[in-house]
């Protein structure tokens, strides 16, 4: 996700109220209505794009009764309703559908407009096509240009779109009129210094020093220390800090094995039963895709002593046809996003077949076109996508109906589609935060961020929202003051300007679709460690984290989850709002257990001044009071304060939040709960 810096707050939240207007209980607006995004009124126009310039586009027809067909995909997830889970098959799909000749009455005028057809649902239930910018502009009766608003490049349309002709009437929405770049969600622990990945080896380096394994550490803290920092040829100014310690050897990156992963989510128990996936496929929605991604993932398979991946359960599709450019995955950033979302799916699925799913191109359009193509093939019951496109204020009604309507009728097929819910916490609105396209669909399952670690004086894990805040304390000499890094990344979150709150979620608060809807590990300095192949060199990387590690590694739990239930779940959102007490981990995010929050003092020629945890990060911090942090001593040299759980304006509460969701899944009583069967529960020991 592409965050938005807070000088653009005021901005921002006017865009919001502007957008707040679309807000209905009906998620589907019709494209005869206001579809320009709003952002279009504050940015700057850069111009028309070139009439000559190639898109696709996806068409998206209104079904016959729309209403009656949203009362029938709820009612398959309502356990009170007779059709509970009972998925729609061709002939449910078609009691909606429309029909032949209005299928043919759409595209005959966009041929007409000299569209060609590149590919149509079964079901009618749109279609595809590809021209130039003109044919589109022309074929819509609008105007497509660039614009850039606070660094954010993206182009749309300025004129209210609307099909040409009596075929006008039929169309719901469109995508690729607006292009917005769906943006990988990985980040990672940086070198404060180069802001680099902090550690990152080609992988024959690592090998020859030891393997991996040598190189990584679970145990994030350690016991509380003291730390004097003197100005080098002076006896003041001097800094003493006393606090609990991250990653007290610095040779050694905080990163969690596979086995670590599944111990934390209670997995350990059901996998040494069997229940490790085996008999489903996880999709994985990609852009590019790339060659090494099989040869990387059974790299990491070896060294974390994981079953390898072979022709039998893992594949990769290309629904567009490969990429023109082969290095297109490295020169974007998506290769590290693909090996990470391999690597951790099959670290806790182990048994499960990987699909990777892999667009020619990043556009919305492209990865529209994925998702439709897994359901059309019937490829995937679960599927994760490490991806967001840009924040939804920043998109049309025309763009947000043709995801929204994508992932309706896959949860009527009984697909869960699960999202990224997004790297930047609130993107500088301020506590109603702000979502992105698609994890904001009321049929997507948009999946927040966690940090875990160790509690440095007990057998206890601390668990915490992700959100990270950092402090210089000490660089070649005592800071003073000490220097504020700021905010480093946090789950994104928020309410929906667009879609209205769905009825599994009329417990929380607002009238806004709320998300996230559940949580997994996501921060980089408590994080996953992978081999990846960039620019023909195999790496090893760890303090690797995001919502892209959160999302594959929910999806590859809801795999297990559909396994032990013998058939299906569906969308996973509805089922996780459903859970009781004990069923899943709220994560309260407020105690810091045995942490000593590092504070300290700063002797100079005006006297001393004290530092307590929350004084070092004033005003970088909204609501947050109480929060795990922790002396880093990166090196001889340099020294930082890291925080956990403090996530922008977005804050951890008992219970739903705008960072975690209803919280992590945790093993047996998670899987019980979403099934409702405890068959075979008794010989699984947790």
């Amino acid at each position: 996700m592409t965050s938005l810096s807070k000088a653009a707050k005021v901005s921002l939240a006017s865009l919001v109220l502007v957008s707040s207007s679309l807000l209905s209980g009906n998620p589907a607006q019709a494209l005869s209505q206001h579809n320009v995004a709003p952002a279009v009124q504050v940015a700057a126009d850069r111009g028309r794009v070139d009439a000559s310039s190639e898109l696709n586009l996806t068409v998206v027809l209104k079904l016959d009764n729309q209403a009656e067909f949203d009362k029938a995909v709820e009612a398959l997830y309502d356990p009170e309703s007779p059709t509970y889970h009972q998925w729609f098959t061709e002939q449910d799909f078609a009691r909606f559908a429309p029909t032949e000749a209005e299928f043919k009455s759409v595209q005959s005028e966009l041929q007409g407009h000299g569209l060609t057809l590149v590919s149509a649902d079964p079901d009618r239930y749109w279609l595809r096509v590809h021209g130039t910018v003109g044919q589109a502009e022309s074929a819509f009766q609008t105007e497509i240009h660039s614009l850039s608003y606070q660094g954010v490049q993206f182009q749309a349309h300025t004129i209210d779109a609307q099909l040409t002709g009596e075929a006008g009437s039929l169309v719901e929405a469109v995508s690729g009129l607006e292009r917005h770049q769906a943006h990988p969600q990985l980040v990672f622990a940086k070198n404060f210094r180069t802001g680099q990945a902090r550690f990152k080896k080609p992988l024959k380096t690592v090998e020859t020093g030891g393997g991996l394994l040598s190189e990584i550490t679970g145990t994030a803290l350690s016991a509380a220390a003291l730390f004097t920092y003197p100005t080098p040829g002076s006896s003041l100014p001097l800094g003493v800090y006393y606090g609990t310690v991250y990653d007290a050897n610095p040779n050694l990156a905080v990163s969690y094995t596979p086995a670590q992963l599944q111990a934390h989510y209670g997995l350990t128990p059901l996998i040494a039963k069997g229940y490790d996936g085996r008999g489903q496929t996880i999709a994985l929605v990609e852009a590019y895709g790339y060659a090494a991604a099989e040869v990387d993932a059974n790299a990491a398979a070896t060294i974390f002593g994981l079953p390898a991946l072979t022709s039998s359960n893992f594949s990769v599709v290309y629904p567009e046809g490969k990429p023109q450019d082969p290095n297109a995955a490295d020169l974007t950033g998506w290769t590290g996003e693909i090996a990470l979302d391999i690597q951790s799916a099959h670290s806790i699925a182990p048994g499960a077949k990987i699909l990777v799913v892999a667009s020619a191109g990043q556009d919305n359009e492209d990865q529209i076109a994925s998702l439709q193509y897994i359901i059309s093939n019937k490829l995937a019951n679960t599927v994760s996508s490490s991806w967001e496109n840009d924040a939804e204020i920043l998109a049309g009604s025309a763009e947000e109906n043709a995801f929204n309507a994508v992932l309706e009728k896959g949860a009527a097929s009984g697909i869960s589609f699960q999202f990224s819910s997004g790297d930047g916490g609130d993107q500088g609105l301020g506590p109603v935060g702000d979502l992105s396209l698609p994890s904001n669909s009321p049929y997507a399952t948009a999946v927040g961020g966690t940090s875990f670690f160790n509690d440095p004086a007990g057998s206890d894990q601390i668990v915490a929202g992700w959100g990270n805040n950092a402090v210089y304390i000490d660089s070649y000499g005592v800071l003073d003051p000490p220097e504020q890094l700021g905010f480093l990344g946090g789950a994104g979150g928020g309410e929906s300007s667009f879609f209205a709150k769905p009825s599994w979620q009329k417990s929380l608060p607002g009238t806004g679709r709320q998300a996230p809807d559940v949580s997994a590990l996501a921060d980089p300095y408590t994080g996953f460690a992978i081999v990846y192949t960039d620019a023909g060199t195999q790496y090893a990387e760890a303090g690797i984290g995001g919502t892209s590690l959160a999302s594959p590694i929910f999806t590859a739990i809801w795999a297990i989850a559909d396994q032990y239930n013998g058939k299906p779940l569906g969308f996973a959102a509805p089922a996780v709002a459903r859970l009781k007490t004990g069923q899943i981990t709220d994560v309260e995010g407020t105690s810091s257990l045995n942490v000593s929050d590092p504070a300290g003092t700063i002797f100079d020629s005006t006297g001393a001044t004290f530092y307590s945890a929350s004084g070092l990060f004033s005003g970088l911090l909204y609501t947050q009071t109480e929060f795990p942090s922790a002396v880093w001593p990166l090196d001889a040299n340099d020294a930082i304060v890291l925080s956990f759980g403090t996530d922008s304006s977005l804050t951890v509460t008992k219970g739903w939040d705008n960072v975690t969701g209803y919280g992590e899944p945790n093993g047996l009583p998670f899987i019980q709960g979403v099934t409702g069967k405890t068959t075979g529960a008794s010989t699984i020991k947790k």
